[in-house]
């Protein structure tokens, strides 16, 4: 079993609307939406398998605070007033090094549901 690296330094940039984790391997940028539409609360993944709720809508969500949860989490908090989620080092790790293949496969889920990033549905002729 191999051990999940901590961030050596957590940096919230607030106008950019990022948040940044610095780890050995280098420094990766998530975006509030990034991180909003991949929260690991309930209200986002929904009770049990397949019941996960797409999250339209959050291209301009910005993260107000972070408040570490114990020495195993981060907990953040957004301007949208979601903050039920608890981002645990291991998953805030995956999300850094697996950021393109999952901001993809939400791009594509948003296009099958007819959704958008901004909100609005997408008219389809």
């Amino acid at each position: 079993m191999s051990i999940i690296p901590r961030p050596s330094d957590v940096r919230l940039h607030k106008k950019s609307r990022t948040l940044e984790l610095v780890y050995a391997d280098g420094s990766h940028e998530l975006t509030a939406e990034f991180l909003r539409v991949h929260s690991p609360s309930a209200e986002v993944r929904g009770h049990g398998i397949g019941q996960g709720v797409l999250q339209t809508g959050k291209k301009l969500v910005g993260i107000t605070g972070l408040q570490p949860s114990g020495n195993y989490a981060l907990k953040i908090i957004f301007d949208d007033g979601h903050d039920s989620g608890l981002y645990t080092w291991d998953y805030l790790y995956d999300l850094a090094h697996n950021q393109e293949s999952y901001w993809q496969t939400y791009l594509e889920a948003l296009e099958a549901a007819g959704a958008s990033r901004d909100g609005g549905l997408i008219a389809r002729g």
